[in-house]
C-alpha cells in the first residue's frame, strides 16, 4: 500500500493512500508516518489532514517500503490519583497495575467496570488566540461529545475548561460516587490540579476546578501522549479544532 504525503496540524507526514493518490480511511482515520523510515504508525482524523500538492495530478506516490511495518505508537504518562479520603495524590501509572507499551513507556491501567470515561483537550490558535475545547464522554454503551468555542484565550486554559467541561456532565447526571477517568495529554492540567504544581496563573479557575474534584469519590486523571494513535484522545483534538475553525459551539451530542 503506497505513501503520499500530507499536511497535518502544519507538519509535513506521510499518509497511507490508494493507488491514485486518495488517501485509505478506516473508520474515518488515516494510517501516518512522520517521516520516511519511521515505522511508529499513528492515526489522524481524514479532516485534519491536507494536500500538500495543489493539484491532485501532482501528487507523488510513494512506495509501500518507503516506511517499514507500522509499530502502534503507544499513550504513556503517568496517573494522577485520588486517594478514598478525597485528597488528591499521585505517582507513577505502574503502581495502579499500568502496562508499558514497547519502547517501555507506561500506560494508563484499564478502567474499572462501570467507570465513566472522559477525553478532553483544548486547542489554540496562537497562544493566547482563539481557543476551544473538546469532550468525549463514554459510560457503558453511551457516548456524547462536546465541541465549545471560547474566545480568546490560553492553551492551559483551554485544557483546564475542558476538564472542568467534562466533570460537570458528568455531576449533572448524578454520577460523582461512580468511578470516573480521565484521560487528557496535558501534563500542566495534571500537575497544577493534583501533584501540587503552584500555580502562577489562572488561579482563579485552578482553585475552582481543584473544588470540583472533591465531589468525585472515585476521580483518577490519567496523562495520555497527545496523536499517539488513541482514537477518542484524538477525536477530543478534533473537536477542539474544529470549534477554533468554525469559532462556534456545539453542546452535548450523542453519538
Amino acid at each position: 500500500m503506497p505513501w503520499r504525503k500530507v499536511r497535518f496540524k502544519g507538519k509535513l507526514v506521510l499518509a497511507r493512500c490508494e493507488a491514485d493518490g486518495s488517501l485509505r480511511a478506516e473508520g474515518g482515520r488515516v494510517e501516518i508516518r512522520y517521516r520516511a523510515g519511521d515505522a511508529r504508525a499513528y492515526r489522524a482524523g481524514l479532516r485534519n489532514l491536507q494536500a500538500e500538492a495543489e493539484a491532485e495530478a501532482a501528487v507523488e506516490i510513494l512506495p509501500d517500503d518507503t516506511c517499514p511495518p507500522a509499530r502502534e505508537a503507544a499513550a504513556g504518562g503517568t496517573a494522577a490519583r485520588r486517594s478514598s479520603s478525597g485528597r488528591p495524590r499521585s505517582g507513577p501509572a505502574g503502581a495502579s497495575g499500568a502496562t508499558k507499551s514497547a519502547s517501555g513507556t507506561p500506560s494508563p491501567p484499564p478502567p474499572p467496570d462501570g467507570a465513566v470515561m472522559l477525553y478532553t483537550d483544548g486547542a489554540c490558535s496562537g497562544n493566547p488566540g482563539p481557543a476551544g475545547v473538546g469532550v468525549v464522554l463514554i459510560d457503558g454503551s453511551r457516548r456524547r461529545e462536546l465541541s465549545a468555542y471560547l474566545g480568546e484565550a490560553t492553551n492551559n486554559v483551554a485544557e483546564l475548561t475542558a476538564i472542568a467541561m467534562g466533570l460537570d456532565a458528568v455531576a449533572r447526571d448524578g454520577h460523582c460516587q461512580r468511578p470516573v477517568r480521565l484521560y487528557t495529554d496535558s501534563k500542566y492540567s495534571i500537575g497544577v490540579l493534583v501533584q501540587g504544581w503552584k500555580a502562577k496563573k489562572n488561579v482563579e479557575l485552578i482553585v475552582a476546578l481543584r473544588q470540583r474534584l472533591e465531589a468525585f469519590e472515585d476521580l483518577h486523571l490519567h496523562h495520555v501522549r497527545g496523536h499517539a494513535g488513541h482514537p477518542l484522545n484524538e477525536r477530543a483534538d478534533e473537536l477542539a479544532v474544529e470549534a477554533v475553525r468554525g469559532q462556534r459551539s456545539v453542546d452535548w451530542v450523542d453519538i
